[in-house]
């Protein structure tokens, strides 16, 4: 007990003495960059119903609402494909499309998107043809489209594994001198994975041209967002990597739109990454294969239905004179034939070849691989003779 007494207090220090021989830091450890520029804001940004709009640019907002019913019936159509057997799965943008919208709208064409698993809609307003947005979630290619040709990369069903990709094609873009940003989508439920840290803090090192938005819908799958972080918003995450964040209200087209496009803006001045926050809900479950009614109230969900992002648009352009019956109707139609398109096309039987499982594996193709395809063709080829 003695020695264990003794052992004890070679490693207490008596009272007043700990500050006469510990020495102070040095100068090494003051922070790095002022921090208070990089703070969001308290509340999200807002621009619909307030005095900011008399500044926003009118073709800009009948483009903004002439998409957003267009993916809100895209959407839907995609979730009835589900219902028919024609998708295995989908996970809607509901409620959640001004967000998509704005991040296809915010970038040039020259510039890259980095989406994930949701954000189909996103890919289609950038240009990328439904049909080919849902092959994957068809299951009959892993991506269905060539991702240089839309400058979109393949939709990511892991989570958070874009991001670094994206920080990637940045910093290399970057290198070589190219004018390109690359704009990540990821949802709340990502920024828990380690991929989200290690993009964010490589992209603040390398000052990549990339800009993070983070549609925080309020749940990862079942999970609710204080379950998964006590920070007081995500936004505040990107002033520990040294890096703006940004925090908008995730149904405002025309606030996210304006937010996105600054903070492209920033990027490719050379300004580096910045994080922005999207506050928004998800209307519908997380997909098909979901039932939302077990961990959220239906009360939630209507009160959320209230501030609709068409809705609040649909308001503002019709009090500014900008929206009247004959053009909504003309949305309405424009949506309703691409939707009838999407219908019969991906009503149509897809011609599939079972050794397509075998291209763009490999730039060239291992041994394995090469008599796994050969083992594959003679099974096709013994069932065609019988």
């Amino acid at each position: 007990m003695d020695s264990l007494q003794q052992r004890s207090s070679t490693v207490q220090e008596p009272p007043g003495v700990a500050s006469a021989h510990r020495p102070t830091p040095p100068p090494a450890w003051q922070p790095r960059t002022d921090p208070t520029p990089l703070l969001p804001d308290t509340e999200p940004l807002r621009v619909l119903g307030t005095d900011a709009v008399a500044d926003a640019d009118p073709a800009l907002l009948l483009r903004l609402y002439a998409e957003l019913i267009r993916g809100r019936r895209y959407n839907t159509q995609a979730t009835a494909l589900t219902k028919q057997g024609r998708l295995a799965v989908y996970p809607s943008t509901t409620g959640q499309e001004a967000c998509e919208i704005a991040a296809a709208l915010a970038l040039e064409e020259r510039d890259w998107l980095f989406p994930s698993y949701r954000d189909t809609l996103a890919a289609v307003t950038r240009g990328l043809d439904p049909v080919q947005a849902l092959t994957l979630l068809r299951g009959d290619w892993h991506t269905g489209y060539d991702p240089r040709e839309y400058r979109i990369a393949p939709l990511s069903t892991p989570l958070a594994t874009q991001l670094p990709h994206a920080v990637g094609l940045a910093h290399a873009a970057r290198l070589k001198g190219d004018d390109v940003v690359a704009l990540a989508m990821v949802g709340d439920g990502g920024t828990s994975e380690g991929d989200f840290h290690e993009a964010l803090n490589f992209a603040a090192v390398w000052q990549a041209p990339v800009v993070f938005l983070v549609q925080n819908n309020g749940f990862a799958i079942s999970v609710p967002l204080a379950k998964q972080t006590a920070a007081p918003s995500l936004a505040h995450k990107a002033v520990g990597y040294g890096m703006p964040g940004r925090l908008v209200d995730g149904n405002d087209a025309v606030a996210v739109h304006q937010v996105l496009t600054e903070a492209v803006a920033r990027a490719r001045r050379g300004g580096g990454p910045t994080l922005v926050e999207a506050i928004t809900y998800r209307i519908d479950a997380h997909t098909n294969a979901d039932d939302a009614t077990r961990y959220r109230a239906a009360g939630e969900v209507e009160a959320w239905r209230a501030h609709d992002p068409i809705l609040i648009l649909e308001r503002e352009l019709t009090e500014r004179g900008l929206l009247d019956e004959d053009g909504r109707r003309e949305a309405a139609e424009a949506a309703e034939a691409m939707a009838a398109e999407l219908r019969e096309r991906m009503n149509a039987e897809p011609v599939l070849d079972p050794m397509d499982l075998f291209s763009h594996v490999y730039a060239e193709q291992t041994t394995q691989l090469r008599e796994q395809a050969a083992q594959l063709r003679a099974e096709l080829e013994a069932e065609g003779e019988a």
